[in-house]
C-alpha cells in the first residue's frame, strides 16, 4: 500500500531513526522529512539515506500553517508523525517563549492544516493518521521510596508480576498531568490539543510518552553524548544536585520500534506509554559510562571519576521519572530489546567511532555546510 507521511524533526535525534526505518522498511511509502534545522536539527545524521527515491526533504517551520496546509494538497499526505519539538530542560527555563511558540503553536498549526486538508477529501479521515510523539515529563515526577533490602541500579524488566525500581508508582496512561517545567507544560499542551482534534473534530490522532532516549546521533548538549565526550576530552563531567535523581532509560531504536508499530497497528484516540523499565540514578549512569568510556580507550578502571563535578541542582528538577508500558506490551506486543549496559556499550562505541559527526557539531561547523546547503530554498 503506498503512502505519503511526513516526519516533523526528522533531522533531529528520535526523528532521524524514524526516517532511516520508514525510508528503509517501505520502499513503496513517499516519506517526507520535514524539519526547520535549528540548532539540534542536523542532516548528516541522514546521509545513507539521502539519495533513496522514496525520500525528500523539506525546509520547513511547523509554524507556518500557509506552507504546511499547501504541502499537504501538492503532496496528498495521509500519516503524519510528529517529532519536531524544543526538548532540552534547561533551555526552556532560559527561554520559555521558544518552546511554547514551537511545542503548542507549531503542533497546533500541523493540526489545523490536517484538518482543513482531510476534510476537503471524498473520504475525509479514512485512513488517515496523525501520531504525535510526547514525554513522560508532562505527568510531573514520582516518589523515591525504593525497596528495602534491593540494591540499585536495578535491571528492571516488565512482567506481570510487576518489576523492581526506586519507587512503587510509576506512570501510566491514566496518570494525571502535572508538568514542572515550561518544556513539560508545553508539550502537555500539545498534548491535549491533539486529543481536543480527535474530541472535537473526529481526527484520527494518536499520543505516545516515551521515557529518556539514548543512542547514535543525539545533540551533545544532551546527558550522554555530552558526557562520553567531556570523558574522551578530559573535561569536567557536571552532575546536578547530588546526583540522586532517577530516570527510565530506552535504548533509540526500540523507541523507533514502538513507534513504526503504534502507526501502524495502535488504535485511534488511544495513549500509549512507551519505557525501558530501566531505571537508574544520575550518578549511577554516569559511573557507568566512564566504566565503558574508559575501558573501550584503554585507561585503568576508575581514571575518569575525577572528572565528576558537582552543581548546583536545576530548578525544578523532578526527582524520578518511571514509565509503565504495559498497555503497550500486551496490546500490540511490543517490548525493549537491550538492557542499559548493553545499549550504553553500543552507543558510546558509536559516538567513539564517529568522532569527526561529534566535533562538527560542537564546532558548529555542521550549521554553517547546511545553511549554505539550503540558502534561498
Amino acid at each position: 500500500m503506498k503512502r505519503n507521511i511526513v516526519i516533523t524533526g526528522g533531522a533531529g535525534f528520535i526523528g532521524s531513526h524514524v526516517v532511516r526505518l520508514f525510508v528503509n522498511k517501505y520502499p513503496e511509502y513517499n516519506i517526507i522529512n520535514l524539519d526547520k534545522l535549528t540548532y539540534a536539527g542536523n542532516l548528516a545524521n541522514l546521509k545513507d539515506i539521502e539519495d533513496k527515491p522514496n525520500y525528500r526533504f523539506v525546509k520547513m517551520d511547523i509554524c507556518d500553517f500557509e506552507a504546511f496546509y499547501q504541502l499537504m494538497q501538492d503532496e496528498k499526505i495521509d500519516g503524519i508523525i510528529h517529532l519536531a519539538a524544543e526538548s532540552h530542560v534547561d533551555r526552556s527555563i532560559k527561554d520559555p517563549f521558544t518552546f511554547a511558540r514551537t511545542n503548542v503553536m507549531g503542533t497546533l498549526s500541523l493540526l489545523q492544516a490536517a484538518k482543513l486538508y482531510w476534510e476537503s477529501l471524498p473520504e475525509k479521515y479514512e485512513g488517515k493518521r496523525f501520531y504525535h510523539i510526547s514525554t513522560d515529563e508532562v505527568y510531573g515526577a514520582l516518589t523515591m521510596n525504593h525497596p528495602e533490602g534491593i540494591e540499585p541500579p536495578f535491571k528492571t524488566v516488565a512482567s506481570s508480576e510487576g518489576h523492581k525500581a526506586y519507587g512503587d508508582d510509576f506512570f501510566y496512561e491514566t496518570t494525571k498531568y502535572n508538568p514542572h517545567s515550561p518544556y513539560s507544560a508545553a508539550k502537555a499542551s500539545s498534548d491535549h490539543f491533539v486529543r481536543a482534534y480527535h474530541d472535537t473534530y473526529g481526527m484520527p490522532t494518536i499520543v505516545t510518552n516515551c521515557s529518556n532516549n539514548y543512542g547514535p546521533y543525539q545533540f551533545p548538549e544532551k546527558l550522554i553524548p555530552l558526557f562520553i565526550n567531556n570523558i574522551r576530552n578530559r573535561k569536567p563531567l557536571p552532575v546536578y544536585g547530588k546526583g540522586e535523581n532517577v530516570r527510565d532509560w530506552l535504548y533509540v531504536e526500540d523507541h523507533v520500534r514502538a513507534i513504526d508499530l503504534i502507526f501502524h497497528e495502535g488504535k485511534i484516540a488511544e495513549t500509549y506509554n512507551i519505557g525501558g523499565f530501566n531505571e537508574w540514578k544520575n550518578i549511577d549512569l554516569i559511573k557507568v559510562m566512564i566504566k565503558t568510556v574508559d575501558k573501550i580507550l584503554g585507561n585503568p578502571e576508575g581514571h575518569s571519576l575525577d572528572l565528576i563535578t558537582y552543581v548546583t541542582d536545576r530548578l525544578g528538577h523532578d526527582a524520578r521519572y518511571a514509565i509503565d508500558s504495559t498497555k503497550l506490551q500486551k496490546e500490540l506486543g511490543w517490548e525493549p530489546s537491550l538492557q542499559f549496559e548493553e545499549g550504553i556499550e553500543k552507543t558510546v562505541r558509536w559516538y567513539l567511532d564517529n568522532q569527526e559527526w561529534m566535533d562538527h557539531i560542537t564546532s558548529g561547523e555542521y550549521e554553517k555546510y547546511y545553511e549554505e546547503m539550503y540558502k534561498g530554498r
